[in-house]
C-alpha cells in the first residue's frame, strides 16, 4: 500500500489542481492524506471532495517534522510520498517513477524526485532547480560522503518518497526542527545503512520566486538548523565549497541564456545569502528580537 501525504495552509488555489493531477497519474495509490493546519479557506472542502482523509491539527502546533510524523504513524502505506502543496505533478508518471526504486533494491529507505521549475520562474529560481535537480538519477550512500560531503544527504520535502519501516527505525522525523527535516531523515537513514535516490524521471514543477530578503532568511535558518544540529557537517563536511561551485554555475547559466546584465545581482545575492547563513550558524550570539526579524519561520522561536 502506497500513502500520499500532503501537509497543507489555505491551500485553495493550488489544491483542486494537485489532487487532479494525482487522480491522472499511472500508479494509483490507495490513501491519501491532507494534514491541515487549521486553514480558513476551502482546503478541507476541496481535499474531502476528492476523498483524501483529513487530519486538522492547531496552527500553532505545526512543526516540519512533527507533523510529518503524526501523518506518518496515521498512515497505512508502506510506502509514504510526501508532496507540498504547491507542487504540481509533472505528468502522470511521476509516482510511478519515484517508487521505483524500492522495489529494486531494499536497502533505499528514501527518494525524491526532479523539480521543474514553473514557467513564470525567473532567471535564478530556473538556475537553482537546475542545479539541485539534474537530469541523471543516482543512488548515495554512506561511503559516498568523501566525494558529495553534505550533498550526500541532500533530499527534498516536496516530493519525495519513503519506506515507512525505515522512517520507524530512525524515529520518524526530528520534531522541532526549524528547516531541514529531510536532509536530517536521510542522513540518519545512510547512519543506519540505507541509502538515498534521486530519480530524475519523478518530475513536479516547483519553484519559489524569492526576493533577496526571503533568500537572506532562507539561508539564516539553514544556518540556525547546521548549528543545532552540528553532528550533520562533523559527520558529512561542511557546506563551504558548495556555494563556490553554486555561484559559478549560476553565472554560466546567465551567460548561456542572455541574462548576463543579472550577473551583478548574482554576486550581490551570493553574498547576502552568505551572510544570512552566517548570522544563522552563530544565531545563539545574537538578540533574540533580531533573530526573530531575521528568521524566515519568525512563529518558530515562540517554542524555542
Amino acid at each position: 500500500m502506497i500513502s500520499i501525504i500532503i501537509p497543507t495552509y489555505n491551500a485553495s488555489k493550488c489544491l483542486k489542481e494537485l489532487l487532479e493531477a494525482l487522480e491522472q497519474q499511472t500508479m494509483k495509490c490507495e490513501e491519501i492524506i491532507i494534514i491541515d493546519s487549521s486553514s480558513t479557506d476551502d482546503t478541507i472542502e476541496i481535499a474531502k471532495s476528492f476523498g483524501a482523509k483529513v487530519i486538522t491539527i492547531p496552527k500553532q502546533e505545526f512543526d516540519h517534522g512533527g507533523t510529518r510524523t503524526k501523518a506518518a504513524k496515521f498512515a497505512g502505506g508502506k510506502i509514504l510520498i510526501y508532496l507540498t502543496q504547491d507542487a504540481l505533478p509533472y505528468n502522470k508518471y511521476a509516482i510511478e517513477n519515484i517508487i521505483k526504486p524500492f522495489y529494486k533494491d531494499e536497502k533505499i529507505g528514501a527518494a525524491y524526485g526532479r523539480q521543474i521549475p514553473y514557467p513564470n520562474a525567473t532567471p535564478f529560481a530556473r538556475h537553482l532547480r537546475i542545479f539541485n535537480y539534474p537530469e541523471k538519477s543516482y543512488v548515495r550512500s554512506l561511503k559516498d560522503k568523501s566525494k558529495y560531503g553534505l550533498k550526500t544527504c541532500f533530499c527534498s520535502n516536496s516530493f519525495a518518497a519513503y519506506r515507512k519501516s525505515a522512517l520507524e527505525e530512525i524515529g520518524w522525523f526530528k520534531n522541532r526542527l526549524i528547516v531541514g527535516e529531510d536532509s536530517y531523515a536521510v542522513a540518519k537513514m545512510l547512519l543506519k545503512g540505507y541509502k538515498v535516490a534521486y530519480v530524475a524521471e519523478a518530475k513536479v514543477y516547483h519553484s519559489h520566486n524569492y526576493s533577496i530578503m526571503q533568500e537572506f532568511k532562507r539561508y539564516f535558518d539553514i544556518g540556525v538548523f547546521h548549528k543545532k544540529e552540528k553532528w550533520l557537517l562533523d559527520t558529512f563536511g561542511k557546506a563551504t565549497g558548495e556555494g563556490r561551485k553554486y555561484l559559478f554555475s549560476e553565472i554560466k547559466f546567465l551567460l548561456g541564456n542572455g541574462c548576463y546584465y543579472l550577473i551583478p545581482k548574482s554576486f550581490f545575492w551570493s553574498m547576502f545569502k552568505f551572510i544570512g547563513y552566517r548570522l544563522g550558524y552563530n544565531y545563539d550570539k545574537l538578540p533574540i528580537s533580531l533573530v526573530k526579524r531575521l528568521s524566515m519561520h519568525r512563529d518558530w522561536w515562540k517554542q524555542d
